[in-house]
Parts: C-alpha cells; sequence; structure tokens
C-alpha cells in the first residue's frame, strides 16, 4: 500500500486495512463509542511494549485522530513514542494481526513485541 493513500494524522498512520479490521471488530462488540487506544508503556524484553484496545476512556491530553471512519487515540504520555508510525494489519500463513512500523525505535526484541 502507498503511502499517499493513508491518512497521517498526529504523527501516526492507520492504514486502510487496519481500519476495516479495527470496525469488524468494533462491530462485534456492543458498546457505542469505542475507539483503537494505542499507547506505549514499561516492558518487554526492549524496555518498552506497544498496547492497542478498544477503549471508551477519554483521558486528558489524549490525542484523537479519525482514519477511515475508526478513531484513535494515543495518550500524551505515549504520542512522542509513536511520531511517524504505521500501524497496519497483516493476514498471511506466516503472521496474523497488527503490526507497528515505528520509526522512533532504534531496536527490538526477536518477537517483536518490545522495543526501545
Amino acid at each position: 500500500m502507498s503511502v499517499d493513500t493513508d491518512i497521517v494524522t498526529e504523527g501516526i498512520t492507520l492504514t486502510e486495512v487496519a481500519a476495516n479490521k479495527v470496525r469488524s471488530l468494533l462491530q462485534t462488540e456492543e458498546v457505542d463509542d469505542l475507539a483503537l487506544r494505542i499507547s506505549v508503556a514499561p516492558g518487554g524484553c526492549s524496555g518498552l511494549r506497544y498496547q492497542l484496545a478498544l477503549d471508551e476512556r477519554k483521558l486528558d491530553g489524549d490525542v484523537v485522530s479519525d482514519f477511515y471512519g475508526v478513531s484513535v487515540v494515543t495518550d500524551r504520555m505515549s504520542a512522542p513514542y509513536l511520531i511517524g508510525a504505521t500501524i497496519d494489519f497483516v493476514d498471511t500463513i506466516e503472521q496474523q494481526g497488527f503490526t507497528i512500523d515505528n520509526p522512533n525505535a532504534t531496536g527490538s526484541c526477536a518477537c517483536g513485541d518490545s522495543f526501545n
């Protein structure tokens, strides 16, 4: 997918494929006003770990962006770590799930679950 077909807002890119997957997950929930919350927390073998969750909370300082009709929320502490990051969804024989390509990560663990 080329970059110009994606919407870039507040430094994060959510691809159309990922937005479609989030929309399908939202349809299975019985709660209105859910958003995809992306955050960074201490943990993992490389120091920091990504967290993605469907969330209805609104926190002070949240950065909220809309991608293809999907609300993406990042807390103010995580936002600097995610500037320029691209969130995609892959579904292949080798891998299925959301992926994050983050130019701010200087290294990652072998499993790809955490970064520094």
